[in-house]
């Protein structure tokens, strides 16, 4: 990180901050960008870039596989990496399994531990506002298992409603999946109630954190889960990054999600030993430069400081609304009291993708189409929406520039 940007215990240099990401200089038709899609991927501070590379011009090597030096080099910094991302989520580094991002660590917990478990009269309890991910995998699951899938609702403006998810946590109920942080309406859910709850009636519980992590502080031991699950890219690192945060007895008791080179201890043709996790559930070569490099957007976070991440996005999400609240028409999915910096919105008469479009030509990227969550679309009887995400290296001044380029494309549509 720039040396300016930040001095412990004192105020942010936000300026400084912006200065760390090269991509946020460009300019898009013919204007300065404005990016305000950080909820699809966060942009990348040099010294991310900056590991990646070095990585690749001077310690390139397969990790767990060699005794020469950069043999070596890789495997530390790679495990390395495993040790820094376990600290930012206080959790033992055995028990973070590395992998390409949350679609695949809720695949992992689907496949290698509901699918032995579950078995016909069996519920997989869901929310209204989880993405795909979150939804996908236990569909296949139950499938093929026998087991049901039941929906908890949300309230109109965007909260779980909590009364009706403990309703729904029946003797039946052996798993709850749930989101953190929702993408679209970026509601922070109260985790560590529900798992408390959940875990009273012996439920088994897995967080999609992918919204999370980037934003706010998460300590998952404090949380109380059975699976966290998390992703990279949206955290300042490489894509094809995240992790499986598992208890160390399920991860002893699941039985490996894929099988092939470094997850094994032992082969023979008439069976195999399998390694100690996490690593029993790493086959294959993984992505080492993006791990590592996800390390150091790990070291990045830190040096800011999550508390101030989230006040500064905090500061910029009350601006935004503000500036949203002086336009007519525009119509808002989402006000729960707890809040990321996520507005979902539409403007009246106007298709989310051609607000889109629209915007993008004044330089202005935000996100349009259904996130990737088509039941919470048709909870709210639309199509799509436009998302404005915000980040930590975003800006006042950006803030008020995207709400004149909303007035001027309103205009165009009207």
């Amino acid at each position: 990180m720039n040396q300016m940007s930040m001095t412990a215990g004192k105020a942010v240099d936000w300026s400084a901050v912006r200065g760390d990401f090269p991509l946020l200089e460009r300019q898009v038709n013919g204007r300065p960008l404005l990016y305000f899609d950080s909820a699809n991927t966060g942009q990348k501070p040099r010294s991310v870039i900056e590991t990646v590379d070095d990585f690749y011009r001077r310690h390139n090597a397969n990790v767990s596989r060699a005794v020469h030096t950069l043999g070596s080099e890789a495997t530390e910094a790679y495990e390395g990496a495993r040790r820094k991302l376990a600290r930012f989520v206080n959790v033992h580094p055995d028990e973070l399994v590395l992998c390409s991002g949350t679609t695949f660590a809720i695949n992992l917990a689907a496949y290698s531990w509901a699918l032995p478990r579950l078995q016909p009269g069996d519920v997989i309890l869901l929310t209204q506002m989880e993405h795909h991910a979150n939804i996908v995998p236990w569909q296949l699951v139950a499938q093929r298992t026998g087991a049901t899938i039941e929906v908890a609702g949300i309230t109109p403006d965007g909260a779980l409603d909590l009364d009706a998810l403990y309703a729904a946590m029946t003797p039946e109920v052996k798993l709850l999946g749930v989101t953190h942080v929702s993408n679209v309406l970026g509601t922070v859910n109260p985790v560590r109630e529900i798992c408390r709850e959940a875990r009273r009636r012996g439920i088994a519980t897995l967080i999609d954190g992918s919204q999370a992590l980037p934003h706010r502080k998460v300590d998952i031991a404090a949380i109380g889960c059975d699976f966290y699950a998390f992703t990279g890219h949206k955290m300042c690192g490489p894509t094809g990054t995240g992790a499986l945060w598992a208890r160390k007895e399920h991860l002893a008791a699941m039985p490996p999600f894929l099988g092939g080179g470094e997850m094994i201890r032992e082969v023979r043709f008439d069976g195999t030993v399998f390694n100690d996790p996490p690593h029993k559930f790493e086959a294959g070569t993984p992505n080492i430069a993006g791990h590592i490099g996800l390390g150091a957007a790990v070291d990045y976070l830190d040096a800011l400081g999550m508390s101030q991440v989230e006040a500064r996005e905090m500061e910029l999400l009350a601006h935004l609304n503000e500036e949203l609240a002086r336009i007519d028409g525009v119509r808002i999915f989402g006000n729960a009291e707890e809040k990321a910096a996520v507005v979902s919105f539409l403007v009246e008469g106007a298709h989310a993708h051609d607000l889109a479009t629209l915007l993008d030509l004044e330089g202005v990227a935000v996100r349009s189409g259904h996130h990737c969550a088509h039941p919470l679309m048709h909870f709210y009887g639309v199509a799509a929406t436009c998302r404005a995400s915000l980040a930590f290296y975003n800006t006042h001044d950006e803030v008020e520039r995207f709400a004149a380029a909303l007035v001027k494309v309103r205009g165009l549509l009207a």
